[in-house]
């Protein structure tokens, strides 16, 4: 292949690099302070030869420096002389990397593992993070915080670039510029590599360097086998199977080999590849602490997995086939996370997982009716729950969602709900007033609730979400959790939510809430929310969802308008699609 005319991309005019530079640098500053930058950071524009990502990463450092001695050290460094940096742009990348604190260092050198242009989880990221003990608790912060302030600090300094985003804005997957993913394979010095097999040639791993590589990642396209020269890297601690639309399987056979050779391992990915059986040499693995298994094919896992005491990661999503969990799996003591989203064929929760108790997420909780089975009681230590109650959905009764909802009165330290499939007519949530900790909750497809639950007593919801309530016609007082004989003049109502969304809501019609007192006659008065005047006339002080910054609606063909609290809010971003009756203006 050819092409008729080429494009020499020249480096950024100095005017354009001078704008980037002080939106990045600047940033914070009165126009007066910019004045007096602005003579020291011309200087250090002109040392990174128009080259934007430069541009972007010194401005970022400097954005954290407010005395103009900072600047001229910048200014004055050393490392812009130095002439063994194999480019010009290590420089300013090495200036911005020296700022970093120790810890996150290494978080940052990392990322050499993982090919040029790969698209990182932020979840994935720290999770690897933590199983090489780069992130420490500190000041009562459990290290999956820790690792997200690290991140969140590599994001602020032009670290990573090309940002997924969830709906309410936060980051969930990135990737790293091609001349920053250089500069931290430079700074690896062969501790962090990725290696791509195509065709049956093993690749060559110098010998030189055996001894310093630690963690590999592993590409084997479909015309292509497993390496062998791997299992002579007795050192490395993480190995990484790259599964993607080229990747060839990796041959089952090789696990034992694997597994034995390379005990060292602290992170272990093989998910995506067509394997039926994880052999018992996984026991070897003693140090492991992170194990992604995701889409594979076997219908159980083995027993000699649970000596893996230092296992925090336990990744089984998409196993289609897995029917159950291993009976020792409550002497994993170290395990945070069971992610097991889509396993639908798992036919219940072993008993021993009430003994985790450093457990915090478990993506979906399977009740069975087995004497082995965990029942909702033993999740008392839990932070993160998904509930999907699709399973055996033909046999269940809508009194059977509700008598089981009613049990998770216990997992007290609840952070993030999913409810999914809820067949129940109600919600229960007077007997789940006890999750103080709540700050996530989304309703899934409860296609037979009328009406919705009083969230609105739930302290510490951030983020609320509905989807598909079908039967519901009206929000009222029940939402918000006003009593109808309540004899109180002051109120407070999601005190702390930010976001909230409503989706496919087919028969949702009314949004509006009342206030019933009694008058001098007991006779009812009503006072409808909409009555600013009449609130103050009876001395009311109601204050509803204070710090709400985002309201999504979508697909809701009857709503006709929005309850007026919300309409006055002129500073509401609000995103709705697809309701054609609604009056929001």
């Amino acid at each position: 292949m050819g092409s008729v005319d080429s494009i020499n991309v020249k480096e950024l005019p100095e005017e354009e690099c001078w704008l980037l530079f002080r939106r990045l640098a600047f940033f914070g500053m009165s126009q007066k302070e910019c004045q007096k930058f602005e003579k020291t950071g011309r200087q250090i524009l002109s040392k990174c030869k128009g080259l934007p990502v430069a541009v972007k990463t010194i401005g970022s450092l400097l954005r954290f420096k407010k005395h103009r001695e900072e600047w001229q050290s910048i200014l004055d460094s050393e490392l812009w002389k130095l002439e063994e940096l194999e480019k010009d742009i290590f420089r300013p990348l090495l200036l911005s990397y020296n700022d970093l604190p120790s810890m996150i260092k290494r978080c940052f050198v990392y990322y050499a593992i993982f090919p040029k242009d790969y698209r990182i989880d932020k979840d994935y990221l720290i999770k690897l993070w933590m199983a090489h003990g780069y992130l420490k608790e500190y000041e009562n912060k459990v290290m999956e915080l820790v690792g997200q302030e690290y991140f969140d600090y590599l994001v602020s300094r032009s670290f990573f670039q090309q940002f997924e985003k969830d709906d309410d804005n936060n980051i969930y997957g990135c990737k790293m510029h091609d001349l920053v993913h250089d500069f931290a394979q430079f700074l690896s010095k062969n501790e962090c590599i990725s290696i791509e097999v195509d065709g049956l040639k093993d690749p060559i791993i110098n010998s030189s360097y055996h001894e310093q590589v630690c963690h590999v990642m592993v590409t084997i396209h479909r015309n292509g086998s497993f390496p062998d020269s791997i299992l002579s890297l007795k050192r490395i601690r993480s190995f990484l199977y790259n599964f993607d639309d080229s990747s060839g399987p990796l041959a089952p056979n090789m696990l034992p080999k694997l597994f034995g050779e390379l005990t060292c391992l602290k992170a272990l990915s093989i998910g995506g590849n067509d394997i039926h059986n994880i052999p018992k040499e996984i026991g070897k693995l003693i140090h492991l602490r992170y194990l992604d298994l995701k889409n594979l094919e076997m219908r159980k896992l083995p027993e000699e997995l649970c000596g893996l005491y230092n296992l925090q990661t336990l990744d089984i999503s998409n196993c289609i086939n897995l029917e159950e969990l291993p009976q020792g799996i409550g002497k994993l003591i170290n395990l945070r996370h069971i992610e097991n989203d889509r396993v639908w064929s798992l036919r219940y929760m072993p008993i021993g997982i009430q003994r985790l108790t450093n457990l915090r997420n478990l993506t979906s909780f399977v009740v069975g009716n087995d004497n082995k089975a965990c029942n909702l009681k033993g999740l008392k230590y839990l932070l993160i729950l998904h509930l999907d109650f699709r399973k055996d959905e033909g046999e269940r009764t809508n009194e059977d969602d509700e008598t089981l909802l009613e049990k998770l009165k216990q997992p007290l330290n609840l952070e993030k709900l999913c409810l999914e499939n809820y067949k129940g007519n109600t919600i229960l949530f007077h007997r789940m007033m006890s999750l103080t900790k709540l700050k996530e909750l989304k309703l899934y497809e409860c296609k037979n609730c009328k009406h919705l639950p009083p969230l609105g007593k739930l302290s510490s919801l951030e983020s609320l979400s509905i989807w598909r309530m079908k039967s519901m016609k009206r929000v009222s007082n029940e939402f918000l959790g006003i009593e109808s004989d309540s004899t109180s003049s002051s109120f407070i109502f999601f005190p702390k939510l930010k976001n909230l969304g409503f989706y496919n809501m087919d028969e949702w019609e009314e949004w509006n809430y009342k206030i019933i007192r009694k008058g001098e006659e007991d006779d009812d008065i009503t006072i409808e929310f909409s009555d600013m005047e009449e609130w103050k006339e009876w001395d009311y002080e109601i204050t509803i969802m204070p710090s709400l910054v985002s309201l999504q609606i979508e697909c809701c063909p009857k709503l006709k308008a929005l309850s007026n609290h919300l309409v006055q809010n002129t500073t509401l971003k609000k995103d709705i699609y697809e309701c054609p009756l609604l009056r929001y203006d």
